[in-house]
């Protein structure tokens, strides 16, 4: 077996024993973090977008041995999968990225000023302005600010449908999920999903209300999703298909 583990004292997180490891895989060596999750029945693995670190989930005990065992069963499809994993492009000036699915070349822009996505005869353009170590910071804001709008209006739309309160919305950078719905009414969004297109977000949104109603993913749920996004099937493939690619990209 080509395992490499460096071993780190395990912490504990919300009562979960967490390792942080080294994993060689493909001739790589990647960071790999085992977590103990008592709700878990079985070892899972994750890649992180951009191929930048595994991730196996297991039940409260699994044994290191197991791990090694379980990651060594899996090393074909691991292997395949690193070699189609996306590139981890940075922001930076003069690369492209989507907002709402539409290519932007980011522009640097000294001086004192907004950000803005300007589409014109020459493109379509995202201006930044500031100090040029600012720039991609300055980027993700401008996503976190356009999510809370349009992500905010979808919500109170498929919210007043259902017929059901939403306690809180929050816009985090997670690479796990793009979206949540607690028992509570607390929803929470990825604001990469402003890089996808429109429908695409407005699946998202209808997913997360639906939860609303449905804390499951049952026929229930599905019939409701569609009600709400005639699109689902669609958007759901889209965000299937292409968000490993929106995770990947680096915000610094």
């Amino acid at each position: 077996m080509a395992f490499g583990f460096a071993r780190r004292k395990p912490v504990k997180t919300d009562g979960s024993a967490v390792q942080t490891l080294t994993h060689e895989v493909g001739g790589r060596s990647l960071p790999l973090r085992v977590s103990e999750n008592p709700r878990a029945r079985r070892l899972t693995l994750r890649i992180k977008p951009g191929a930048q670190g595994l991730t196996v989930t297991t039940p409260v005990g699994v044994p290191m041995l197991e791990v090694e065992r379980f990651l060594y069963r899996n090393r074909a499809w691991l292997e395949e999968k690193l070699e189609k994993a996306p590139d981890r492009p940075e922001v930076r000036p003069g690369i492209k990225i989507p907002i709402r699915g539409v290519n932007h070349e980011i522009v640097h822009e000294p001086g004192r000023g907004v950000t803005e996505a300007v589409r014109d005869a020459d493109g379509a353009r995202l201006i930044v302005r500031g100090e040029r170590i600012h720039l991609p910071r300055r980027v993700a804001d401008f996503l976190k600010k356009e999510a809370k709008a349009e992500i905010g209006a979808l919500v109170d739309k498929h919210a007043r449908t259902v017929k059901r309160p939403v306690k809180s919305i929050r816009y985090k950078d997670t690479v796990s999920r793009w979206g949540s719905c607690s028992s509570e009414g607390n929803l929470s969004f990825s604001w990469r999903i402003m890089m996808a297109p429109r429908p695409v977000i407005d699946y998202l949104v209808a997913h997360e209300v639906a939860h609303l109603v449905h804390m499951n993913h049952g026929k229930d749920f599905w019939a409701l999703c569609e009600e709400l996004c005639p699109d689902t099937k669609r958007c759901k493939a889209w965000l299937k298909k292409n968000g490993s690619a929106l995770q990947a990209i680096g915000f610094g």
